[in-house]
């Protein structure tokens, strides 16, 4: 559509899976600056056995059940929807790209949040939606017969392109190598979804040019001490490029045979706006409602609390959890990312404890909630001892050779592992 048109009416069919099973239609109208959607389910989907309502703010009912954003900061799109939507990062590359072409042609329309969805590949689009024109075309970034998510080999060239971006010396080429290569799962950090060397997908996270340490590094020791501390957590991997450490992290929304898993994000699931206040004790409440395995679930919520708190990662929004289908429109917490140390921050988490309680900030505030997440004191105890004994542990881990930090990189990360709440939980459990 030309430049200056007011009125944009854009539908595409929603689809379920690895075959693509026909699930509804999204409809996209933009008037003016005025944004909205609505989807409705089909009839097929509705009769269907394998029918489960795909994002919390719909119902499987018939007819078109319209949505627009509660803010400025919201999506136009219904929740699940919009968890496929590009991060931070790739919207960046996106609209860079659309700057540079507008140069040229002019006549260009603006991007629109419709844009914006089409332009993730379809190969590596997160969860189970994908999206396709009448003639069954799956919406991607490039011709049919090619794909845009790189394999293992070409993760420098990315990088490259990456850095161009971030020091504003990209060119043309370097953004056209990139459309496509993003992620829903992440921030403004600088990343790609990638193929790694045993054909899985996953997701390359980059060093920025502004980091005061090596994040990347710092992640994957996060995410390892997580395991070793009883926690699902996505598994990962450090790759060296020319002395660059490049976290390799796995996908947890694809099966042993590629097939694709329904994916909400705790946003979604909480029918949660960002200008408000969220907390722990909502998102147990939905896991009892939605939850396939309610009790194990909220239990390993309260112990990612603790892990949380005694790492230091206070980036714990509600796009940092996620929730993969399982049956019958019954969700599992999915396995936890994003895990990172903030050492120059204060323990004080972005996602309240509850509405009571606020933000988590001590260890005590914790345990005296711990029978809100089906945990008696003597077993939140127990998790609290498992925790704590796997991050005593990180100097260790840090320098093994999985994940490669200097003596002398320690003191960068060590008021994140090392300080007075680590100490309240040594002297909770005697120790």
């Amino acid at each position: 559509m030309k430049a200056g048109s007011t009125s944009i009416r854009r539908q595409v069919q929603l689809c379920m899976g690895k075959v693509g099973l026909p699930v509804g239609s999204l409809v996209y109208v933009k008037q003016g600056q005025r944004e909205n959607t609505a989807v409705a389910y089909d009839e097929s989907w509705l009769g269907s056995p394998q029918r489960f309502n795909v994002s919390n703010d719909l119902q499987l009912v018939p007819g078109y059940q319209p949505h627009k954003a509660a803010s400025p900061q919201d999506s136009v799109f219904h929740g699940a929807i919009a968890d496929t939507a590009p991060d931070a990062w790739g919207r960046r590359i996106i609209a860079r790209d659309h700057a540079k072409r507008r140069r040229k042609e002019p006549h260009l329309s603006a991007l629109t949040e419709m844009d914006y969805l089409l332009a993730v590949d379809d190969f590596s689009r997160v969860g189970a939606l994908r999206l396709c024109d009448p003639d069954r075309h799956w919406h991607r970034t490039l011709q049919e017969g090619r794909r845009s998510t790189p394999p293992l080999i070409d993760l420098e060239r990315i990088f490259h392109a990456s850095r161009a971006v971030e020091l504003g010396q990209e060119t043309i080429e370097d953004l056209s190598y990139l459309q496509g290569k993003g992620t829903s799962l992440g921030g403004m950090r600088p990343k790609c979804t990638m193929v790694d060397e045993d054909g899985r997908l996953a997701i390359g996270k980059f060093p920025s040019v502004g980091d005061a340490r090596s994040v990347t590094q710092g992640e994957v020791l996060a995410l390892k001490l997580a395991a070793k501390a009883g926690i699902d957590a996505a598994s990962a991997r450090l790759v060296c490029l020319d002395a660059v450490s490049i976290a390799v992290i796995r996908r947890f929304d694809r099966d042993d045979t590629d097939g694709r898993i329904p994916y909400q994000s705790a946003v979604s699931l909480l029918l949660a706006a960002r200008a408000q206040d969220h907390s722990y004790t909502e998102m147990a409440d939905a896991i009892r409602s939605y939850g396939h395995s309610p009790s194990q679930d909220i239990q390993q919520l309260w112990r990612r609390l603790v892990f949380n708190l005694l790492i230091t990662n206070v980036d714990d929004h509600l796009h940092n959890h996620g929730f993969l289908h399982v049956e019958k429109g019954l969700w599992r917490l999915a396995p936890a990312f994003d895990l990172n140390p903030f050492p120059d921050k204060d323990r004080e988490s972005k996602t309240w404890l509850s509405e009571e309680d606020g933000p988590i900030t001590d260890i005590s505030m914790l345990l005296d909630r711990a029978d809100y997440f089906a945990l008696s004191a003597e077993q939140a105890l127990a998790v609290l001892a498992e925790v704590h004994a796997a991050v005593l542990d990180w100097r260790q881990l840090a320098l093994s050779k999985d994940v490669g930090l200097r003596e002398e990189d320690l003191d960068d990360f060590a008021p994140a592992f090392e300080h007075e709440q680590m100490e309240a939980a040594a002297a909770l459990l005697g120790r």
